[in-house]
This record gives structure tokens, C-alpha cells and sequence, in this order.
């Protein structure tokens, strides 16, 4: 029996549909034969556990630390006289030898010095005769005797005014033979220029100065100084030894003892100032270098475990201990000293227990906290 055109066109739209809802069926069944893996299995795929180890260990402490000079060898040098700075014959850097000419200062107070020189130089000379004059005539009993204890009186008066002018000369730097209106002032002391605060043709005052021509110091021997925390400070005590580490200078150490535990505590950083005297012969070590205290702490026994393990909220550390199979309890610990892999950990677990070392922070919620 022959179909219709009609018979034939909705034939082939069926079979068309079966096609098209075909694959869509496939994919369900597939979907409906693979259950989907609930939370927990997930947890306990990504969760891993390892057992704390006890270990002996002898760390050391590296405090943060800037190298200063010795503020008993530090001199800031100020003009003796007020007047104008003819010239400083120092830089920054430049090494100066005790009783070395650093700067010229031309000034009136030189000359005023010297006009009282030369009265109190006349003076005594006129008296001296005096006295002689004297002596000679009561030797012969021209004069009485009272006249001559005057003129005794007057005599040592004026030697007195004589010294103290020659002195006031000498302090200035100037010599009694060699008129000259300019002082030079000199270095209190050897050392090395760490600063200059004048320059040429300033006006320099010297009793009521602000500044100072320039800052000596003499660093054969310098201070490092650091700043030790409170959980650190046991580990340090005045008397021992350390070693000291700059980065301007990596794999050299320089020997040194703790002199000074300040008694202070710094209240924005809870810190304490250590001072190390260090010797500096060489003079490598520079003011304000960036430097390191290493103190050897005295071997103990500590629990370490993954640093994976650690968890941290604000200031304080947790690991999650796993207590049985299915529990596990939040725990804070005390942490010595932490590392990439590793942390040594004081207090909080101990050796035997098993913390989570990977996935802890799945737990976190579950642990109640």
C-alpha cells in the first residue's frame, strides 16, 4: 500500500526527535549511576596527619642591631673664641691627630687677650722694679719697712695678673711673640671627623653656641646595639659572649661580650636596648651599619613538627591535635623558632601526639572554635 506524502514527513520528523533526545538521556543515566562524594570524604581525602617528634637543639638567637660609636670617645669641638670661620681644614671621613689645628676663627677676643697680656707684662715689669728700688732703700734705711711690704704686695699682685693673662693666650692657642687677631682651634683629641656643623665665613660663637664646629669620634672601638624582646630576654645576661654579624660584610663575625642590659622597656615595641663593645682596630665597622647579635641559647629538648601544621589568628599560633579517629581539638602553642618546613615548638604538644599537618584548616569550624 503506497503512503502519502503526508505519512512520509511525520515519519521522518519522529525518528529526527528520537535522535536528538537520544543523547540527552545517555548523559542522565550516567549522571544517575555516579554519586557524587559528600563533604566528609572530601575532608578526609585532603586531611593529613604526622606525629610530633622530640628533638635536642641548640638555636641561636640573632637580635637586630646598628653599630654606633662609643659615646665616651665622641667630642664635639666648639670654638674657644667668637668670631667668623676663616676656614675648617677637616671633612667628614678625614682622620685628625689630638692637638691638630681643625679650624682658624678670626676674632677681637684675640686681640683683647693680647692688649691684656702686654698691660699685665708692663705692669708686672714696673712693679718688680719697684720692689728692687725698695728692698735697696730699706736696706739702708730710707724707707720704713711698711713701704716695702707695700711694694712686696703690689710686686706678686701683678705677676698674679701676668700668669693669668699668659694663660688666657695659651688656652686661645696664641704665642706671646706672634700678634695675630686669628685662633686656631685645636682636636681634643684623636679620631675620625663623623660630621661638620660650619662652614667658611660663618660667625661662630663659643660660650652660648648651638653647634659645633665638628663631631670627633674615635672608633677604634665601637658599640653594637640591639634590641632584645621580652620572651628573649632569659637567653641574654650581662658578661657573655656573642658574635656579631654585619651585612655590609657577609661570613665575618667579630667577637664580642654583652656589656649592658638596659633596665628600660621600649612601650611601643616591649624591647630592651643590649650594648656590645666591640673592637674595631681595622675600622670596617662603620656608624649606623645594620648589624645582627647572635646568642647562643643552651641546648633543650623541644617538640618539632611541619610548619604546615601551624594555624594564625592575630598574634597567637594553633595546631589541631587529633585525639581519636574521629576528634580532634584546637590546641595553642608556643613557638621557638619557625622555618619553611620545620618549627621547633616549646610548649602546647607534646612528643607522641599526632597533629594535623596538612588540611587543618578544614577542621578549624569543627573544632569549635
Amino acid at each position: 500500500m503506497r503512503r502519502t506524502s503526508f505519512e512520509i514527513l511525520t515519519s521522518l520528523k519522529t525518528r529526527f526527535a528520537v535522535l536528538l533526545t537520544l543523547p540527552a538521556l545517555l548523559a542522565m543515566a550516567a549522571c544517575s549511576s555516579n554519586k557524587p562524594q559528600t563533604t566528609e570524604a572530601k575532608s578526609e581525602l585532603a586531611i593529613q596527619t604526622t606525629r610530633v617528634e622530640q628533638r635536642t637543639v641548640s638555636s641561636e638567637l640573632a637580635i637586630p642591631a646598628s653599630v654606633q660609636p662609643d659615646s665616651r670617645s665622641v667630642v664635639h669641638v666648639f670654638s674657644q673664641v667668637s668670631g667668623r670661620v676663616v676656614s675648617l681644614r677637616f671633612k667628614p671621613g678625614d682622620t685628625v691627630r689630638s692637638g691638630e689645628p681643625v679650624a682658624i676663627i678670626q676674632s677681637s677676643d684675640a686681640a683683647s687677650a693680647r692688649s691684656d697680656f702686654e698691660k699685665a707684662k708692663a705692669q708686672a715689669q714696673h712693679s718688680e722694679s719697684a720692689l728692687r728700688r725698695a728692698t735697696l732703700l730699706y736696706q739702708h734705711d730710707a724707707i720704713a719697712q711698711k713701704d716695702l711690704e707695700d711694694a712686696s704686695a703690689q710686686a706678686a699682685s701683678d705677676k698674679s695678673d701676668l700668669a693669668r693673662a699668659r694663660q688666657r693666650l695659651q688656652m686661645l692657642g696664641l704665642r706671646e711673640d706672634k700678634p695675630s687677631d686669628q685662633v686656631a682651634v685645636p682636636a681634643p683629641r684623636s679620631g675620625v671627623v663623623l660630621e661638620t656643623a660650619s662652614a667658611a665665613g660663618e660667625f661662630s660663637k663659643s660660650l652660648d653656641a648651638s653647634n659645633s664646629l665638628m663631631t670627633i669620634a674615635d672608633l677604634s672601638s665601637v658599640w653594637v646595639v640591639g634590641s632584645v624582646y621580652e620572651r628573649d630576654l632569659a637567653a641574654v645576661s650581662v658578661g657573655m659572649a656573642v658574635r656579631i654579624t654585619v651585612d655590609a660584610y657577609p661570613g665575618a663575625e667579630w667577637p664580642g661580650k654583652v656589656a649592658n642590659i638596659s633596665d628600660v622597656v621600649d612601650p611601643a615595641t616591649h624591647a630592651i636596648k643590649l650594648r656590645v663593645v666591640v673592637d674595631n682596630k681595622g675600622r670596617k665597622l662603620k656608624p649606623d651599619m645594620f648589624a645582627a647579635i647572635h646568642v647562643l641559647r643552651p641546648a633543650t629538648q623541644v617538640a618539632v613538627i611541619p610548619s604546615s601544621a601551624l594555624l594564625h589568628e592575630g598574634n597567637e599560633t594553633f595546631v589541631i591535635v587529633q585525639k581519636s579517629k574521629d576528634k580532634f581539638e584546637k590546641r595553642k602553642v608556643d613557638v621557638q623558632e619557625s622555618g619553611p618546613r620545620e618549627t621547633l615548638v616549646r610548649s602546647g604538644v607534646a612528643p607522641g601526639e599526632v597533629v594535623v599537618s596538612s588540611g587543618a584548616e578544614l577542621l578549624r569550624k569543627e573544632t569549635g572554635q
